[in-house]
């Protein structure tokens, strides 16, 4: 078998597909996660707890 650029073309189209949708299922994992839940809520209120009063 010979490497033409072809094939590393195509081997490396394949391989970033792959990298790219395992790096997308994980991100959606780690969103959806159970435990976390807490997390993400306490950083999406975070910004409406003003504990400086308003801004002058």
């Amino acid at each position: 078998m010979q490497i033409t650029h072809d094939f590393l073309v195509g081997f490396a189209k394949s391989a970033g597909l792959f990298y790219m949708m395992a790096i997308f299922i994980g991100a959606g994992i780690y969103a959806y996660w159970p435990s976390l839940g807490g997390r993400f809520d306490r950083a999406a209120n975070s910004i409406l707890d003003d504990e400086d009063g308003p801004c002058q």
